[in-house]
């Protein structure tokens, strides 16, 4: 395995993280700082278009620099004019980066900052970026104020569905109409977050979230809160279940889902649980625990992506201790193959997102390194 990290920005904050930034810093100290503004990013989601060869990238930048590509044949990164049309309070593409079927791809911005700010921000547009001109515009705001963590599209129905943080309203936007609905609340906050990185859209239409229940009564909602949901378009409602992930140790209650995938059979599969891979039943939405590729150490299972054979690869691991994962989701086994470490012996930190670029060609983003900026890596089986 052959592994390159490829750098936007290359700027390493040795110990000032540690010494001066910590835990005490809010989003106004990130902002009025120069060097974390111009010089710090994180890379959280792609989407490779073979027609061009360039690898989509939504980024996470105080400088509201959030959208660029990376050429492979120019092996370079290509602006691609986002500048034109930012907000000051525009922050990331999150996991919010999708393509429809008349050649364009939409993605939607989430947040930094506080709450002292909600309505200062005026929320996030769903944005739209033609692939034939270059052209790049803001279409409506599905709700007032809120941005958006992730996004999935239904082509057939030419919807995209997101969730928003926060609140953490679920809404529907229609990309003909641009009418918009909220159609779920995920969560109230009380307890910590419902969602987790991303949702999809399943071979039937429907929207699969997570949801929590709340339990006002009580100092915390309880370990069965965390839930799965869908959104069904047929009837026009969500479909809140009892059920979630079970824990990988047996215990009572529901682990809290991290994303989802679908790889067009007959289910959904999820992770949670420290990297833990499931599956579920798209009908009543029962899950079953298939593995737990990684133990002993922090992990996570934040994206997958299939390759024409039917296997599914991912990154597991996380702080440094990322491996390459290859999945077989038909029988539910595995295997970890290489560290994602580069020649000069830089690690990923954790990753966010992974791509396929054919010819067992890989980009995953690495995300939310407090040492350095993230780096784009290029995996080559």
């Amino acid at each position: 395995m052959n592994v390159k990290a490829l750098k936007l920005f290359d700027y390493d904050y040795g110990n000032q993280w540690e010494n001066k930034v910590s835990d005490h810093w809010d989003y106004t100290d990130f902002k009025n700082n120069e060097s974390w503004r111009k010089g710090w990013i994180s890379m959280d989601c792609a989407l490779y278009n073979p027609n061009d060869d360039r690898v989509y990238l939504g980024i996470t930048s105080f400088d509201a620099d959030i959208f660029r590509a990376y050429d492979r044949k120019k092996r370079e990164f290509v602006d691609l004019g986002y500048g034109s049309i930012a907000n000051k309070f525009d922050a990331k593409f999150h996991r919010s980066l999708v393509e429809s079927n008349d050649n364009c791809l939409y993605a939607a911005i989430a947040l930094l900052h506080d709450s002292d700010n909600y309505l200062k921000a005026p929320g996030s547009p769903i944005v739209k970026y033609d692939l034939s001109s270059g052209t790049i515009s803001k279409m409506g705001i599905p709700v007032p104020h809120a941005y958006i963590q992730s996004i999935a599209i239904d082509n057939e129905r030419d919807m995209i569905y997101g969730q928003c943080l926060a609140p953490e309203y679920a809404f529907s936007f229609n990309l003909k109409t641009r009418e918009s609905r909220i159609i779920g609340l995920l969560g109230s906050g009380y307890g910590g977050l419902a969602q987790g990185e991303n949702i999809v859209v399943d071979r039937n239409g429907c929207a699969w979230f997570t949801w929590s229940v709340t339990r006002a009564w009580q100092d915390q909602p309880g370990p069965d809160a965390h839930r799965l949901c869908k959104y069904d378009p047929e009837k026009g409602e969500m479909i809140f279940f009892a059920g979630g992930l079970p824990k990988k140790n047996g215990d009572y209650g529901f682990a809290k889902p991290e994303a989802f995938f679908v790889f067009n059979d007959e289910y959904v599969y999820a992770s949670g649980d420290n990297g833990s891979f499931y599956r579920i039943d798209a009908d009543s939405g029962q899950a079953e625990l298939l593995f737990t590729p990684v133990n002993g150490i922090r992990s996570r299972l934040s994206s997958l992506v299939k390759t024409a054979d039917g296997i599914a690869y991912g990154i597991s691991g996380r702080d440094g201790k990322c491996r390459l994962l290859k999945v077989n989701y038909s029988d539910g086994s595995f295997e970890l193959l290489g560290e994602i470490k580069d020649s000069a012996g830089a690690a990923m930190w954790q990753c966010h997102d992974i791509v396929h670029a054919g010819n067992n060609v890989f980009y995953a983003c690495e995300n939310d390194n407090p040492y350095r900026s993230s780096y784009l890596w290029e995996i080559s089986l």
